[in-house]
């Protein structure tokens, strides 16, 4: 399944959850589904398999990853010990484009993704290309000296979407974050039931 270039908004009221790693949207009113008779529907009675479904969506699409993506990251998660899910989490929250994001470097992820594939972050002092790199404690990172100037970035920077995570630290002087430890417990940005993701992969890995 190949990554999604659609409208970002449709999604966020398609899954009624506002994701920042997506876009910048509010829901505001339109906080119902899409189409035309969207307004009329109950997500309410969503059956046990949608609710997994949604919850597995929501996070698919703030990460911008692939379903093959996900379903490798899940089945790593699997491998260790501790909460499915929390470490689903974690892994996420732990990728480059991610941490760019977060970091307030760029205003959504797909926006982070772009800048590591043009060359445009350092990790460490070197340059990283690879969005789906996985951080550790005490990397740093942060964009080139040519791509502080960007607008994005600037713009990003002076209007980050999120706060910044206690788990990071930012040097506004030189423009480089540093994670400081792994990302704990409800560090998504968003609402999401974990238990639920690792529910609709329980029986399709």
């Amino acid at each position: 399944m190949s990554r999604y270039l659609g409208p970002r908004k449709k999604i966020m009221r398609a899954l009624g959850t506002a994701l920042p790693g997506l876009g910048r949207h509010d829901l505001g009113e339109q906080d119902y589904p899409p189409g035309q008779h969207g307004a009329r529907r109950h997500p309410e009675r969503l059956s046990g398999f949608g609710r997994q479904l949604r919850e597995k969506q929501k996070i698919r699409f703030n990460y911008g990853l692939t379903e093959r993506q996900l379903r490798r990251v899940v089945k790593e998660a699997r491998r260790h010990q501790g909460s499915t899910g929390q470490l689903i989490l974690e892994l996420l929250e732990r990728r480059l484009d991610n941490l760019v994001f977060r970091a307030g470097f760029a205003p959504t992820i797909p926006a982070a993704r772009q800048l590591v594939c043009h060359g445009k972050i350092r990790l460490n002092g070197r340059k990283a290309t690879i969005p789906s790199m996985r951080l550790k404690q005490g990397d740093q990172f942060g964009p080139t000296d040519k791509a502080r100037i960007l607008p994005v970035v600037q713009g990003s920077l002076l209007d980050p979407a999120l706060a910044l995570p206690e788990w990071l630290s930012l040097d506004p002087a030189s423009n480089q974050a540093t994670l400081r430890h792994s990302p704990g417990q409800d560090c998504a940005p968003f609402p999401v039931d974990l238990q639920l993701v690792v529910e609709y992969y329980a029986t399709r890995l």
